[in-house]
């Protein structure tokens, strides 16, 4: 099966990065509404590998059949919210198991 990743929202916590963050000359460009295919539970192309390693056993569990993390968290078993681990720029993504393209 494949998964749809969906960005769903971008964060940006300016006090932090001011406060802890050395500059860095390119952000997250990742958009809101985005949407990526992993097919047989690979990474897509364009999704950020720091993105990709926060959800990739979520996504793998999905594209194998699996869901309800848990015991009932999400509404639709066959899904899941998943933040990246940038606390300074977080993005949250929807991932949904599709059975097809």
């Amino acid at each position: 099966m494949n998964v749809r990743i969906t960005v769903i929202r971008k964060a940006s916590y300016l006090d932090l990065s001011a406060k802890y963050e050395n500059p860095i000359a390119h952000p997250c460009d990742l958009l809101e509404g985005q949407v990526f295919i992993s097919e047989s539970a690979q990474k897509p192309e364009g999704l950020c590998d720091s993105a990709w390693e926060t959800m990739q056993a979520f996504v793998t569990e999905l594209a194998n059949g699996g869901g309800n993390f848990f015991d009932g968290w999400m509404k639709n078993p066959h899904s899941a919210l998943i933040s990246c681990n940038d606390g300074f720029r977080p993005v949250s993504f929807l991932l949904e198991t599709i059975y097809d393209v």
